[in-house]
């Protein structure tokens, strides 16, 4: 295995003082070489900690690197608005959910990172465009986190589909009034939605009297 990250190390820096050259010679007012190095850091790093298996340090190790990529690309190219932000924090959830392992699973976990997720980039939100609350996105996105894993481990599955359906319905109805509220749609999805409650009760109620 040493050979082969000797092998891998040697090739990524060869190749990538051969793209920045290459970069520098044909196209200076360009910098792309950034581009194919980010890809290649991950040859030699991805064979280093797969031959320890120590996949938590590589999480570490492998967001440090796409982070730096990011920051470099948004400071480079746009250092007039810092996206780099909005993609640091899922990133940053990599190296952290590894070192916590099962933990990771546990209701109480998926509650506080749900909470954290929000705030962050309500956050965001309220810095960078307080005008339109997208906020609302992330936020929807990862409820599902707690909501999942609580009735998950109760065996709730009719609960969950109609707790879900409450929560799919408030967030249509929420981005119908913010987005468009001279027009009224949000009741066609929701209409969609509500089979699913309906089905599981049906089902569960079928099963019993049978």
């Amino acid at each position: 295995m040493k050979n082969y990250i000797g092998f891998a190390t040697v090739g990524c820096i060869m190749t990538m003082l051969f793209f920045m050259i290459v970069n520098f010679i044909t196209s200076p007012s360009t910098i792309w070489f950034i581009y194919p190095c980010f890809f290649l850091l991950f040859w030699p790093i991805s064979l280093y900690f797969i031959g320890k298996r120590s996949m938590k340090q590589f999480s570490f190790f492998g967001s440090i690197v796409i982070l730096a990529y990011l920051l470099t690309e948004n400071l480079v190219h746009s250092p007039d608005y810092l996206w780099f932000f909005y993609a640091a924090y899922p990133i940053l959830c990599w190296p952290i959910l590894m070192h916590l392992g099962s933990k990771a699973r546990t209701f109480s976990i998926a509650l506080i990172g749900s909470i954290i997720t929000i705030a962050y980039y309500g956050l965001l939100n309220f810095i960078a465009t307080p005008s339109y609350p997208w906020v609302i996105y992330p936020a929807f996105a990862v409820i599902w986190w707690p909501l999942s894993i609580y009735h998950a481990n109760r065996k709730s599955y009719v609960a969950f589909s109609f707790s879900a359906s409450i929560l799919i319905s408030i967030f249509f109805i929420y981005v119908n009034i913010i987005s468009s509220p001279n027009t009224i749609w949000a009741v066609y999805p929701i209409f969609a939605v509500i089979w699913w409650p309906l089905s599981m009760y049906f089902y569960g109620y079928k099963k019993k009297h049978i």
